[in-house]
């Protein structure tokens, strides 16, 4: 196995733990996303939505929009963060 080592020569750890207290309503939400993305852990719906959060806050930074074309053709602005 290679890649850094602690001082015990045991593998360093890559990622870092994070605890969270959620509100009901958003332990729900956060279960919904797992089950409607098949994803396998609470883990990878949250790394998957900081990489759309952090695009889409890049995206509104360099002055552009988000839009949506709904299922009639119709393209609108979405605005997120009303």
């Amino acid at each position: 196995m290679t890649g850094t080592v602690n001082s015990g020569g045991k593998p360093a750890r890559t990622s870092t733990r994070v605890q969270l207290e959620l509100p009901e309503k958003s332990m729900e939400r956060l279960l919904n996303l797992k089950e409607l993305t098949e994803a396998s852990s609470y883990a990878e719906v949250i790394k998957n939505s900081l990489r759309l959060y952090e695009a889409i806050i890049s995206e509104i930074s360099n002055g552009n929009e988000i839009m949506l074309k709904d299922k009639d053709g119709n393209i609108g602005p979405y605005h997120i963060f009303v």
